[in-house]
């Protein structure tokens, strides 16, 4: 049996945690349905929670990667064939099953979804669980009202993953769209990714606690969480929604219930690792079609499998902007 390259979080006697690349054959795989050769994957926040911080992870020995793109080799599902193209992100991959950091992956069948027209293996990736996030982000706000002429929509966190994206998108879309940063030499960037202004993050961290602000914004897609997204909330319009879908700024909101009863707002959660498979196709058919962001390659930094180590700690350290992925 050929072997294949793979990263491999393993625990010790002594308690520590490492990563190292390793080579292993397709029967140390878990046993899922279907085969897949994996031509890419990428590196999200989550990643680097795993493999630098050491946490989230369900076990050890474990081959992160929370995202795949590849081609089936084998299927003991009907609904696959050797040659399929395929995407898996989501469910337990990288956190509680063998991952994407590997050159081979065996995965359930009913995690799978077929690479849609209108996307290649590595744009797929580019998207990842970043883009999902993103895409349904989008497709929540709009399913609870929004249209682009609402007034404008925040997207905080707006130079990682999920923030880069959400800002192509929207501004794809038609909207007005306000990005937050506290990375003052990226503004350019989020305003050729279509931002309409970018402001410091601390002009929404930072405000004086309230039960309500002056309204300012139809919407939000929110990657930061804390005191950002306290004072989002109370900024929001009448009807206003956030779609909440990220802790970096911190996993505490401190709010009243004035916002929601006095202005009718919608806080609306995002899960990108359960979502059902209806709605996670009708996602990636829209991030290949409407929602599909026109400055994927802008945003776009590829590493070898070699380099992989150095984008994690990087991504921990939000050292990366947009979207890093790692061609297998």
């Amino acid at each position: 049996m050929e072997a294949f390259r793979a990263y491999v979080l393993e625990q010790h006697d002594d308690g520590s945690i490492t990563m190292e690349q390793k080579k292993l054959h397709e029967n140390e795989l878990p046993q899922g349905e279907v085969t897949i050769q994996v031509a890419y994957s990428s590196v999200n926040f989550k990643d680097g929670m795993i493999a630098i911080w050491q946490q989230i992870a369900k076990s050890y020995p474990l081959i992160p990667g929370i995202d795949l793109a590849g081609t089936v080799i084998q299927s003991a599902d009907p609904k696959y064939k050797a040659g399929d193209e395929v995407v898996v992100t989501g469910y337990g991959l990288g956190v509680s099953w063998h991952g994407g950091y590997s050159e081979l992956a065996c995965v359930p069948a009913n995690w799978v979804v077929p690479l849609p027209s209108g996307l290649s293996l590595r744009e797929a990736m580019l998207l990842g669980t970043a883009g999902f996030t993103a895409g349904l982000s989008v497709i929540r706000l709009e399913d609870n009202g929004l249209k682009p002429d609402a007034g404008p929509v925040v997207v905080t966190g707006a130079t990682g993953g999920v923030g880069s994206v959400a800002v192509d998108m929207l501004a794809g879309k038609g909207y007005e769209v306000i990005a937050s940063t506290g990375k003052r030499e990226e503004h350019a960037y989020l305003l050729e990714l279509g931002a309409t202004s970018v402001i410091d993050r601390e002009q929404l961290s930072a405000l004086e606690p309230r039960a309500l602000h002056s309204t300012r914004f139809a919407a939000a897609v929110d990657t930061v969480g804390g005191s950002t997204l306290q004072n989002v909330l109370s900024s929001l319009q009448y009807g206003g929604s956030a779609a909440t879908c990220g802790l970096t700024g911190g996993s505490d909101v401190s709010t009243t219930v004035y916002p929601f009863i006095l202005r009718g707002i919608n806080w609306l959660g995002i899960d990108s690792v359960q979502c059902p498979m209806e709605l996670r196709l009708r996602v990636w058919q829209r991030l290949a079609s409407d929602l599909k962001p026109k400055h994927l390659n802008r945003m776009a930094h590829e590493v070898t499998f070699e380099q992989l180590p150095t984008a994690l700690q990087q991504i921990v350290e939000g050292k990366l902007r947009g979207r890093t992925i790692v061609r297998l």
